[in-house]
Parts: structure tokens; sequence; C-alpha cells
């Protein structure tokens, strides 16, 4: 499944499913411009690429900021010439019960993990347009399919990226560009870190593969969805999940 000469752009790059994400892009051949917050954590994700052999080019950006979509996304088509596959990764979590969930943290996810996405395959449509050929992935959760008391901001953004890809799949089709979801379960990141041990336990019970994912789990289903191989597949929900959700 080679990405040779393919350029890919990931968000939320600098640690956990798009660190992982990135890494496996860059092996598969492509250049990969990550983006995130955090420039330190991204200048070194960019040196372990370049130093496997691969080529990345790093870009500080809060996705929850248009203007910053605009203009990082515009630079990094001048710098690379162009993306021909998007990675919708970042994302965050403000979690409370709905009654006492303040408004803020509602439009912090909403922003982050939803409208971002949309912002950012608006900015990058129209090189894969022109050269008629494309790949977008949206990476949502099993939670966005199930609901999780405590995470209404979250579930609805997530359920909000598969509607998404699927009205974008039906947009573009036409000119050879797919745009499908990967839909994580439990997987081992900072963002599930700091759960308890209690509740990693009681998760795990639930998961018939009896182990919790890692990030390259995601990384690999990402890399195929990109590839060549995966050329008549769109409109479609990857559920990566070990067996948490089935059907």
């Amino acid at each position: 499944m080679s990405l040779s000469g393919r350029v890919a752009l990931v968000t939320g790059a600098s640690q956990g499913i798009g660190r992982a994400c990135a890494l496996k892009l860059a092996a598969q051949g492509a250049t990969v411009a990550v983006v995130a917050r955090t420039q330190e954590k991204l200048d070194e994700l960019a040196k372990e690429i370049s130093s496997a052999g691969g080529k990345a080019v790093a870009f500080t950006l809060d996705v929850s900021d248009e203007e910053q979509i605009k203009a990082v996304i515009k630079s990094a088509i001048g710098q690379l010439g162009k993306i021909d596959v998007l990675v919708n990764n970042a994302g965050v979590t403000r979690d409370q019960l709905v009654m006492r969930m303040k408004r803020a943290d509602w439009d912090t996810v909403i922003n982050t993990n939803l409208t971002s996405a949309y912002l950012c395959i608006q900015q990058v449509i129209s090189s894969m347009l022109k050269q008629r050929w494309g790949r977008i992935i949206n990476i949502t959760s099993v939670f966005g399919q199930t609901g999780q008391a405590g995470q209404a901001n979250y579930a609805a953004s997530k359920a909000g990226l598969i509607g998404l890809t699927m009205a974008i799949a039906r947009e573009v089709a036409s000119r050879n560009i797919t745009c499908n979801a990967v839909s994580p379960g439990f997987i081992e990141t900072s963002m599930t870190a700091v759960l308890s041990d209690e509740f990693k336990q009681t998760a795990v019970k639930m998961i018939p593969l009896g182990r919790v994912g890692t990030p390259e789990d995601i990384a690999n289903s990402v890399a195929f969805l990109a590839s060549e191989e995966a050329g008549y597949i769109t409109g479609h929900v990857l559920n990566v999940n070990g067996g948490m959700l089935m059907g």
C-alpha cells in the first residue's frame, strides 16, 4: 500500500493517534504535514520521520481558529504543492453531566472536534478536485455511535463527524475522492490515561478481544483508507474497537 508521491496533512499530530497516523503515512512513502498546537512536539515528530528516511513539515495550528486553518493549509499547499490525504484527528474532551455542562465547554468540543473538520475539508477540497484524487479520513469515536453519559458534547461532535463523512462522500465521489471515518474504541492515549484503573478494567471486560487498542491500530486503518487499495470504499465508518461495538 505505497503512498509514494502523496502528500498528507494530519491534524492533532503531536501525540497519540495523530502522531501514530503521521508516522505510518510517512513510512508508507507520503510526505506528511503535521499540525497541532505544540510546536516542540511537532518538531520532534518531524525529526523522527526524517531520521527514518521520510519527509515531514510541521505547522503550528489551533484548529478551533478558522483563520489559522485557512492560513496554515494555504501555506502547506504552497510549500508542498498539494494535499492528497487529509486526516481530521484533532479532538478534545470537556466531560460533564449535561445538566451541569457549561455552554463554553459545549462550544469548545464542537468547534475543535467537528467544525474544524468541516473547515479543513473546505480548504483542501479544491486541491483534490483539480487532481481528481483525494482521501479524507475523519477520526470519530465509538461514543459517537453509542453515546456516553457525561460526554454529550463529545458524543455529539463525533456523531456529527459521521454525518459529515457521508455527506462529503456523496458530494465528491464523482471526482475520485473518497471520504471515510475511522471509529476507535478504547485506545491507550493521553486522553484515556487519566481514567481510573477501575474504569479501565471495566472497559476491557466489554471488549471481546480482551485488550485496549493502540494508536498504531488506528493508524494502520487510516493508512489503508488512504491507499489506492481502498479506492472503492467511501462514506464508510470503519470500527476499530476490538469488538466493543458490532453491527
